[in-house]
């Protein structure tokens, strides 16, 4: 598991030994079998609100993703999600900036907010790359959720499974919808081992992420064997503490706990769950690009498959593909 430290003026402490701490499993104090203190590679999935309230949002969050992932580490490997009331895989894991921006660039804002939905299938993506041991989900969102099928309390179990990602958090949320929607950030949040952040401007999404980044970057990587059997399944509930000399109060942040052995199948193939739409869209100049996008959605799609005329290049058929 990873886990930050901060003092008590909430400043990042990054030179603690394995003895510094103490690792509880329901309780119990648990055996430390690895420790390691580095600026590890991470699997990260950028999770942004794409429903008709961002629109006017979108470009100063999508300039704050992208200095989110210049002070990542360089080897870090990225997907983008965009999601309204459907959630839209735009980019899978690169580290290639310019695809980043055209993914983050891919904006049709517009409809509701399946904030948990989005949430858990990009857990899921994570989870089944097997890219990377750590992982992490920034989420962007101005409101409450209103589309999913997964309900918070779903959603939050289904990121507890064993080899979770961390959730980090950003709400930029209007009056009308803060209580429910900061609950929910929040929760999905602490759970993990994240923080959610509640900026009072966009102004503050940029230093917001950066400071994102360099809590990833200075995490600890713990490991202990559970004294309980992984057969016996359940919740377990995990605390570490942490002391030292010098320091008189030190905090760890980590995941609450996780679900034994409900780590699900780790493969690169395509689920029944996720379908790839594929179109041929104009540009600027009449030339044509081909556009890819995968839906990870659960629930039923119904496609329409038209056959339309290019006036631009020679009158040749193309084919299009709507989503309902």
């Amino acid at each position: 598991m990873h886990a930050t430290v901060v003092d008590d003026k909430n400043h990042l402490v990054s030179n603690l030994d394995r003895a510094d701490f103490t690792v509880y499993e329901d309780g119990q104090p648990q055996k430390i079998t690895s420790f390691r203190h580095e600026d590890i590679p991470v699997a990260v999935g950028i999770v942004i609100d794409n429903s008709g309230s961002m629109r006017d949002k979108r470009p100063a969050v999508n300039a704050a993703a992208i200095n989110f992932v210049k002070s990542s580490n360089p080897q870090d490997k990225v997907f983008i999600v965009n999601f309204n009331e459907d959630f839209f895989l735009d980019q899978d894991y690169t580290a290639s900036i310019p695809k980043l921006k055209d993914a983050l660039e891919r904006i049709e804002a517009r409809g509701g907010t399946a904030l948990y939905d989005a949430v858990v299938a990009s857990s899921d993506h994570l989870k089944k790359s097997g890219l990377l041991e750590k992982k992490v989900l920034l989420v962007v969102t101005d409101g409450e959720d209103n589309a999913s099928r997964e309900s918070l309390e779903q959603a939050i179990r289904r990121l507890q499974e064993e080899n979770g990602p961390t959730v980090y958090s950003i709400g930029l949320l209007a009056e009308e919808h803060s209580k429910r929607a900061k609950r929910a950030l929040r929760e999905m949040a602490e759970q993990t081992g994240g923080i959610a952040f509640f900026p009072q401007g966009l102004a503050e999404v940029d230093s917001i992420t950066q400071q994102i980044a360099h809590d990833i970057r200075n995490q600890y990587t713990i490991g202990y064997k559970p004294s309980k059997p992984q057969s016996e399944g359940g919740f377990r509930s995990v605390k570490v503490d942490a002391n030292a000399k010098g320091y008189k109060k030190l905090q760890v942040r980590t995941r609450s706990g996780y679900y034994a052995g409900q780590q699900r199948a780790e493969t690169q193939q395509p689920t029944p769950n996720s379908e790839v739409i594929a179109a041929t869209a104009r540009i600027r100049g009449g030339a044509r690009k081909p556009l890819n996008r995968v839906i990870l959605r659960r629930k039923p799609v119904v496609v329409a498959r038209l056959e339309l005329k290019d006036p631009v290049v020679a009158q040749n058929p193309f084919v299009c593909t709507f989503i309902r």
